[in-house]
């Protein structure tokens, strides 16, 4: 009888060991598929330097009154967008008219720590200031950029870990607007370009500066001189690079000076130019590029400026200049180009969030337009963002339009949030960051 009891005592025990190791195990399991399901947003346009996110539990109606998670008044304006890595957000702003400030906010809202970077604002037209271009991190540490010229990194303790002063290494900035290029990070070194010159010599022509730092240090890995035939304002672009990586290379895009250009990752070498996005025949002295091209599904979307032409390139043939090679485009439109605004391909189109107001949809095997419907009354800045089936776009006046993605231009939410606005949103973990001039908001169900 004791023997029974005994083993019977041991039999439970066991079960109960089980039962604890499985729900052990499943906790693990679960907690591992939460952080596996995480979408970080770590830079402008996000991981994949696309403007998507596959996240779709996110809100479609928001306001300060409703699916509002927390706002954090800023000390200043800017134009730079948050990024996002976990709970943890940073963006740059301009504080007391003079100085460049990098702020770290926490999970709740409340700002961790804040710290100045070097230089001065420089004022721009149409409330641009210093703190235009993006940060970034990797989830250790974070990159700051202004159009002072400096690039700095710390750590995520606010600690300084290294500094360049861009223009003393490369020279002088000679750009109207300043230096709003956004650096990209990737696999980690950080890609920049320096595509400026003076405007007022009229006979000389663009020679920009594209580099690559390690991320870790700030050391220059390499630099190549871009050239192109470029004059005037053409000399100065405001738009960023991407890096492509495919199934067959990888490279650096680079837009500015009448060119979009591919580059070596391994030293900067020029793989491929393509032009024609400023004509010979009839040229414009001020189509200077802002908006940045847009890579997805082997197609990259290169827009200019001014109401000219988009582009579109077959990525897999593109190699020396391609400029009058028929095979290297998919299509061409020959007007209705974004002048700030970075395109979007979601759900087989190409969305072009135009300065006037108009959102214009085309198929992106063709090129041919879907809709085009006038969604703001003032002109547009940010870029749109994709979650799932939706898209977000924050307008001028603070009215971030959610839309769905189909060949309607179906508007789902028109939410008012009543603060200036040049900065694109951020999605990461379920939550939508959006920075206006005014605060940083974080929405969420």
């Amino acid at each position: 009888m004791r023997d029974f009891q005994l083993f019977a005592r041991l039999f439970s025990a066991v079960i109960v060991l089980i039962v604890c190791v499985n729900n052990t195990i499943a906790v693990a399991q679960d907690q591992a598929a939460i952080a596996n399901s995480v979408q970080q947003w770590p830079q402008w346009r996000g991981a994949n330097l696309d403007n998507t996110s596959t996240e779709s539990n996110l809100p479609v109606e928001f306001s300060k009154d409703k699916n509002m998670v927390w706002r954090f008044e800023l000390p200043g304006p800017g134009g730079a967008s948050p990024i996002v890595w976990n709970d943890t957000v940073f963006v740059t702003s301009v504080v007391d008219e003079k100085s460049i400030w990098l702020h770290c906010v926490g999970k709740d809202g409340v700002e961790i720590w804040r710290k100045q970077l070097q230089g001065t604002n420089q004022a721009s037209r149409d409330g641009g200031n210093s703190a235009s271009p993006s940060p970034s991190t990797d989830g250790k540490h974070v990159w700051a950029m202004s159009t002072a010229g400096f690039i700095e990194c710390f750590d995520y303790d606010g600690n300084l870990v290294w500094s360049v002063d861009l223009q003393e290494r490369y020279g002088e900035f000679k750009i109207q607007f300043g230096m709003t290029s956004t650096a990209i990070l990737d696999e980690g070194k950080l890609y920049l370009q320096l595509i400026h010159g003076e405007m007022r010599d009229k006979d000389s022509t663009s020679v920009g500066t594209i580099v690559a730092l390690e991320a870790a240090t700030g050391k220059q890995i390499w630099r190549h001189d871009r050239a192109t035939e470029a004059t005037f304002e053409n000399k100065h672009s405001y738009a960023s690079p991407i890096v492509i990586h495919t199934g067959n290379s990888s490279l650096l895009v680079t837009h500015g000076g009448d060119y979009v250009m591919g580059h070596s990752l391994d030293d900067g070498t020029e793989l491929w130019r393509c032009g024609g996005l400023n004509s010979k025949d009839n040229y414009n002295p001020t189509l200077r590029f802002v908006a940045s091209p847009m890579f997805a599904a082997g197609e990259l979307i290169v827009p200019s400026a001014k109401n000219g032409p988009v582009i579109s390139l077959d990525i897999e043939k593109l190699s020396g200049d391609v400029t009058e090679s028929q095979e290297a485009f998919n299509w061409r439109l020959e007007k209705g180009t974004p002048d700030v605004a970075t395109p979007v391909i979601a759900n087989g189109m190409v969305f072009l969030a135009r300065e006037s107001g108009v959102m214009m949809c085309l198929d992106a095997e063709s090129g041919e337009e879907v809709y085009s419907e006038r969604l703001f009354a003032d002109r547009h800045r940010s870029t749109p963002v994709v979650a799932g089936d939706h898209l977000y776009l924050a307008g001028r006046d603070g009215t971030v339009l959610v839309l769905a993605t189909d060949r309607k231009g179906t508007v789902l939410a028109r939410n008012e949030l009543g603060e200036e606005t040049l900065a694109s949103p951020a999605i990461s973990n379920g939550k939508i960051y959006v920075r206006t001039m005014n605060a940083l908001y974080c929405f969420g169900k």
